[in-house]
C-alpha cells in the first residue's frame, strides 16, 4: 500500500496546474480552526463530504507533500489514506486539526525545554498548554512565541543599556533599536551588537 501511496503522490505533484488549483492548494486549505468543515472544497462549493474519493486523496497527498507536517499530521494522513473514503474526509474534517494540535503541543514543549527562553516566551508557552485548545496551541506558534521573544528580547536590549561600561557607538545601536520591530530586535541580539564593537 506505500508503494501505491507513493505513486499516487508522484501523480498528485505532476498533474497540470489547473487540476491541482481546483483543489485544495495546502494544509492552510482546509477548515480553520472553528470553521465549518464545508471550508475545504475540491471545487468551489463542493464541501468535503460531496467530495470524490480522488479529491479527498489529492487533499490528503497534499497534506503530506507540505514540508511542515508534523509527525502526528503525516501518521494520521497516512491512516486515512489506509482507510475508507469515510476515512478519509474524517482526517479533513477533524483528523487533520487534531494531529496539527498534537504536533503543535511538541514543538510548544521543544520551546520550553529551550534554555534561552525567556520569561515571556516561558509564560506564553505555558498559557498555551494550559488552554490545551489547538486554536491555542497554533496562535502561540504563529504570532504568539514571536511577539513573546520580542517581549524578551526587548529586556535584553535594556540590560544592554543599562551596562555603565558600553560604548558609545553600542548605546546608540541600542537605543535606535529598542523600539524596533521582533524581527529587528533578534537581529541586534544575535549579530548587530557584534557588528558595532567589530
Amino acid at each position: 500500500m506505500r508503494l501505491t501511496r507513493v505513486a499516487l503522490l508522484v501523480a498528485a505533484t505532476a498533474l497540470s496546474p489547473a487540476l491541482l488549483l481546483a483543489t485544495p492548494a495546502s494544509a492552510g486549505a482546509l477548515p480553520a480552526p472553528g470553521t465549518p468543515a464545508t471550508a475545504a472544497t475540491a471545487a468551489p462549493g463542493t464541501p468535503i463530504d460531496e467530495m470524490s474519493e480522488d479529491d479527498l486523496r489529492i487533499a490528503i497527498l497534499r497534506i503530506l507533500a507540505d514540508e511542515d507536517s508534523g509527525r502526528a499530521v503525516v501518521r494520521e494522513a497516512n491512516e486515512a489514506l489506509d482507510g475508507t473514503v469515510g476515512d478519509m474526509r474524517a482526517f479533513l474534517e477533524t483528523g487533520f486539526r487534531l494531529a496539527r494540535a498534537e504536533d503543535d503541543r511538541v514543538a510548544v514543549f521543544r520551546i520550553l525545554a529551550d534554555k534561552d527562553s525567556g520569561k515571556a516566551v516561558v509564560r506564553e508557552a505555558t498559557r498555551a498548554l494550559e488552554a490545551d485548545t489547538p486554536e491555542a496551541l497554533r496562535a502561540f506558534l504563529e504570532t504568539g512565541f514571536r511577539l513573546a521573544r520580542a517581549e524578551d528580547d526587548r529586556v535584553a536590549v535594556f540590560r544592554i543599556l543599562a551596562d555603565p561600561t558600553i560604548s558609545d557607538a553600542l548605546r546608540a545601536a541600542a537605543e535606535a533599536v529598542v523600539g524596533g520591530t521582533p524581527e529587528e530586535l533578534r537581529y541586534f541580539l544575535e549579530t548587530g551588537q557584534y557588528e558595532v564593537e567589530g
